[in-house]
């Protein structure tokens, strides 16, 4: 069995880490360098950062802070939000980053996902998905442009045609659950897995450990989490032995 990986996730605007709730009345929670590097050292697993503003203000993620956050991190990094080109992807990854997440431009021009992982590697192709209930009628549809555009795309259509298209790796953030603390939407999730083939990433809604052992028992191989880690409730390394005491396999560092 695989280790679970936990991610943190570094919302930035304006080159400083924020969080809201389903992507509004953002506030802010620190610098990203500095919160990269403790999580690190509190045993994350790899680090999401997703430049909220990049898509809404129709600009190119900030590879400057890409770099800063680099400069202070080891472990695998996946950045997004802006990504509409190759070149962008391309500098993304020549700034330190090691995948790129692809959301409203994979959605607009799908052929975006097979371009990015036949030239970087499907390793390097995220597709990131934000899922909303429909407003009538059963199942997810599709939201892109940080939650303002319902797009009335299948979401779990969506995820297999994604991989078909080449992506290695699906960001699924349920965005009814997103900075609510209410807990992942685990129907959503299951219904995902049980869909892809590839790695799945459960987001939006963590409030506590239990939360995130939900998620895995649902179908995620990794659980992505802000709120708990910005606000200080939990770290990393006691979110970690809180799944490991409950039978999952974490990776854990020598000592704990």
């Amino acid at each position: 069995m695989l280790c679970v990986r936990i991610i943190p996730c570094l919302d930035v605007r304006d080159g400083r880490v924020v969080k809201g709730v389903k992507f509004q009345g953002l506030r802010d929670a620190g610098d990203p360098a500095e919160r990269a590097a403790a999580y690190e050292a509190q045993g994350a697993d790899e680090l999401v950062m997703l430049d909220v503003s990049a898509t809404p203000e129709g600009r190119a993620t900030a590879v400057e802070t890409v770099r800063h956050i680099r400069a202070e991190l080891s472990i695998p990094l996946t950045v997004g939000g802006g990504v509409r080109s190759e070149a962008n992807a391309g500098a993304l990854l020549e700034a330190g980053a090691d995948k790129v997440a692809m959301n409203t431009a994979a959605v607009e021009q799908p052929e975006l996902l097979t371009r990015v992982a036949t030239r970087f590697g499907a390793q390097c192709a995220v597709v990131a998905i934000d899922a909303a209930r429909r407003l009538e009628g059963e199942g997810w549809e599709v939201v892109t442009r940080s939650g303002k555009h319902r797009t009335g795309i299948d979401a779990i259509g969506w995820a297999r045609e994604a991989v078909a298209r080449g992506a290695g790796e699906i960001l699924l953030t349920s965005w009814d659950r997103d900075g609510t603390r209410s807990g992942y939407d685990l129907d959503l999730l299951t219904a995902a897995s049980r869909a892809v083939p590839v790695p799945l990433i459960a987001s939006g809604g963590a409030n506590d450990p239990k939360h995130l052992i939900e998620a895995v028992h649902a179908g995620a191989d990794a659980v992505l989490a802000a709120s708990i880690f910005h606000d200080g409730d939990y770290t990393v390394r006691a979110v970690k032995q809180v799944m490991a005491a409950a039978g999952l396999e974490m990776r854990m560092e020598a000592g704990q």
